[in-house]
């Protein structure tokens, strides 16, 4: 059943993806969980992470519910719709919370490919303060003016939130979860994952300025906007391949076992 009064659009990626490549976004997904387990950033079963398929079916990867993040692999991600069916059925089913916001974000931005949610203590703390994420250093200028935010309603069981989520979205790249976490989208997996990775890092370093006392230093605006417009983010998904792919061999050398 779809959300109510969220009308999902068919969608095609414009980015790098094709048709054949359901394998490369399955082995890309399965190595997101990982890397997320990795760097601690998760919530044991809970928390998610989607990937459109290329297709006007609108299809998508998302994790089996019940597995921990390191344990998921290519071959054990579900492929739902956006309509809450299960299109390949491994038995595990799925997080109804999961389902309302990646249905409502990846139904309502057809410009992106990757959905990626957060509960960490550092994305929780930020979200549960009324100025949400400080310009305060230079890892969180990479976000300034690029936040939405989004007020808490419960958990996110009832579908009537789908279209609320949506526009507070709008066309950011990250939002906060006021009370909840930390969600990013990116036109590509590796986009939306070192979207959450710096995103979570300026998260820590304004909790742990703030647990000093002293007074905080913050840029003029003047500076904060300069510096945003350097990053390679503004351009297009390219900028988080290096890193991406330096992250991937560094899980090829530990356990490739992801890629199963």
């Amino acid at each position: 059943m779809a959300p109510t009064g969220f009308a999902p659009r068919l969608v095609k990626s414009a980015y790098s993806y094709s048709e054949a490549d359901e394998r490369r976004l399955r082995e890309e997904l399965a190595a997101c969980y990982r890397l997320i387990a990795h760097f601690r950033m998760t919530d044991l079963i809970y928390t998610h992470i989607s990937a459109r398929l290329p297709g006007p079916e609108n299809h998508y990867l998302f994790n089996p519910y019940g597995l921990l993040f390191d344990e998921i692999t290519a071959s054990s991600l579900i492929k739902m719709d956006l309509g809450g069916n299960l299109i390949e059925d491994n038995g595990w089913g799925y997080n109804e919370a999961g389902y309302t916001i990646h249905s409502a974000i990846l139904g309502g931005r057809p410009d992106i490919v990757c959905a990626l949610h957060t509960h960490t203590k550092a994305g929780f703390a930020v979200s549960c303060q009324k100025d949400g994420l400080l310009p305060l250093n230079q890892i969180a200028l990479q976000f300034y003016g690029k936040v939405a935010y989004h007020d808490y309603e419960g958990i996110a069981l009832d579908h009537d939130e789908c279209p609320r989520l949506v526009a507070d979205l709008g066309n950011q790249p990250t939002m906060i979860l006021r009370n909840h976490g930390l969600l990013t989208v990116g036109r590509t997996v590796p986009e939306a994952f070192m979207l959450m990775y710096y995103l979570e890092k300026a998260c820590e370093i304004q909790i742990n300025a703030q647990m000093t006392g002293a007074d905080l230093v913050l840029p003029s605006k003047e500076v904060c906007e300069h510096t945003q417009a350097q990053y390679g983010m503004n351009e297009g998904p390219e900028w988080a391949v290096m890193p991406w792919n330096a992250l991937i061999r560094m899980l090829d050398r530990t356990d490739s076992r992801y890629r199963n």
